[in-house]
């Protein structure tokens, strides 16, 4: 615009100038004309010529304030003009922006000019089908026993998928302890097809989210407000959230590779908000500020966390990835996958249709039936304080928690306490003695494994002192 007002201006700066040069010719031959005494060229030219001329002369000025005059109206039309418009690479016509503005600096009267359209039209559109996401014909019965042999069962006979039974009851226990998994392991032994398995068989496809290397903050994952087509740029995680929070199902996202970029950067406030324990309290910042037509869900530019949504993150542990920080991990359940169970045969039964807050109901019941007996309790008391004496690693609060919530959940899915109890504290506490120093692992690690057989027996904690020799022969 500042361009068009540039040429606007020179093209009646040349007008005038043009008609000043024509003012002086004519003012110079009327001079020579009527001048005392001067002869000249002109002296021959008729004198109704010259009083043409005359009037001509007199009419300059008017002609100068009526060029002025136009300049300054055609000036204002130009500002008050609509943006123009101007045709994409892929033949669609989107308006150019006045002038370069950040979303911070776009007003909602700016909005109203920009016409009816909302800035979030995916999630305007989802707000239209609503009562779409609303089902009436959930399994409300169910146990998790059966739910855990029902999923196996699922994904071995209709997708040909197979995993172990220790597996899928880690997989489900997990999911009522956080929001947050990990699935980590080689590759190729079933970590994205297990989470996508599961959205299946609640008959609500998975989310695949791939990660990208160059990921640093929350709008990689949310998206951002486009400054040139003064839309918002709905991520399909976006749209994903925005449904799950007027449904009642389970929903699940996959971070399939999650640690390509560092999980901690793009996944911060994520990781923040799940801590909080009141679900309503769980706002993400989508966008500053609000509009009058911005969709229904939309809390001055907040979004709910929905509750009923879980995250499940794929890692890889090679050279092209980040190690996973303690913060992450700490939040997060873990499973380890890897091995590939062996194939067998198994009816292809059907999905299951299960809410969230039953799902969630099912874990509050195992916690009240199989609560962690006193005689463990006590050792892990003791082990806890062995630990903190030996090697300066204590369980915490979070862990604790996590381990009550956990064996009772996993008892309920078929397993035993104590398979239970090794899984988490291999996955939880052992994993910590990896940042220990080598030497002092290496020298302790007989000792701590004798320890370890003398609490829980030598059959008790297996996982554990595997963890524990492996750090003793990479030291």
């Amino acid at each position: 615009m500042a361009k068009e007002h540039k040429k606007l201006k020179k093209r009646y700066i040349l007008l005038a100038a043009a008609v000043l040069i024509v003012g002086a010719l004519l003012t110079a031959a009327l001079a020579l004309r009527f001048g005392n005494g001067t002869e000249s060229a002109l002296a021959v030219v008729p004198s109704e010529t010259m009083y043409v001329l005359l009037v001509l002369l007199l009419m300059l000025p008017v002609a100068l304030v009526a060029l002025f005059a136009v300049y300054l109206v055609r000036r204002r039309r130009m500002k008050s003009a609509p943006p123009v418009t101007i045709r994409a690479v892929v033949g669609e016509s989107v308006p150019a922006p006045a002038r370069v503005q950040t979303q911070e600096s776009v007003s909602e009267p700016a909005a109203a000019e920009e016409g009816a359209k909302s800035r979030y039209e995916g999630l305007t559109a989802l707000d239209a089908e609503k009562e779409s996401f609303l089902r009436s014909d959930y399994d409300e019965h169910i146990n998790l026993k059966t739910l855990c042999e029902r999923f196996r069962n699922y994904a071995a006979g209709k997708l040909r998928l197979y995993y172990s039974a220790a597996d899928i009851r880690r997989f489900i226990a997990g999911l009522l302890v956080s929001h947050i998994m990990i699935l980590q392991g080689m590759s190729g032994t079933g970590k994205t097809s297990l989470a996508r398995a599961f959205g299946e068989f609640l008959d609500n496809p998975s989310l695949i989210v791939p990660v990208q290397p160059m990921w640093k903050e929350r709008t990689d994952l949310v998206g951002y407000y486009n400054e040139f087509t003064r839309r918002f740029n709905e991520t399909d995680l976006l749209k994903k959230m925005y449904e799950a929070n007027y449904s009642k199902d389970i929903f699940i996202t996959v971070l399939d590779e999650m640690n390509i970029a560092r999980v901690e950067y793009y996944f911060a406030e994520f990781l923040s908000l799940l801590e909080l324990p009141n679900p309503e309290e769980r706002n993400l910042v989508v966008a500053n500020g609000s509009w009058e037509d911005d969709p229904e869900q939309l809390d001055k530019g907040h979004l709910r966390l929905p509750a009923n949504m879980w995250f499940i993150g794929t890692a890889n542990n090679d050279d092209s990835t980040f190690a996973i920080s303690d913060k992450v991990y700490d939040r997060a359940m873990i499973m380890d996958l890897d091995t590939k169970a062996e194939s067998f045969y198994a009816e292809s039964g059907g999905r299951v249709h299960l809410t969230a807050k039953r799902f969630a109901e099912l874990g509050e019941a195992a916690q009240r039936e199989y609560e962690i007996t006193r005689r463990n309790l006590g050792r892990l008391q003791k082990l806890d304080e062995y630990m903190k004496e030996n090697f300066r690693i204590t369980f915490g609060n979070r862990i604790m928690k996590q381990i009550r919530t956990y064996v009772p959940v996993y008892i309920a899915c078929g397993g035993e306490e104590l398979e239970a109890l090794d899984d988490i504290l291999a996955k939880k506490v052992m994993r910590k003695l990896g940042m220990q120093n080598p030497v002092y692992i290496r020298n302790q690690a007989d000792k701590f494994c004798r320890y370890m057989d003398e609490l829980f027996g030598e059959d008790g904690l297996k996982e554990c002192k595997a963890v524990v020799q492996r750090l003793k022969l990479n030291a």
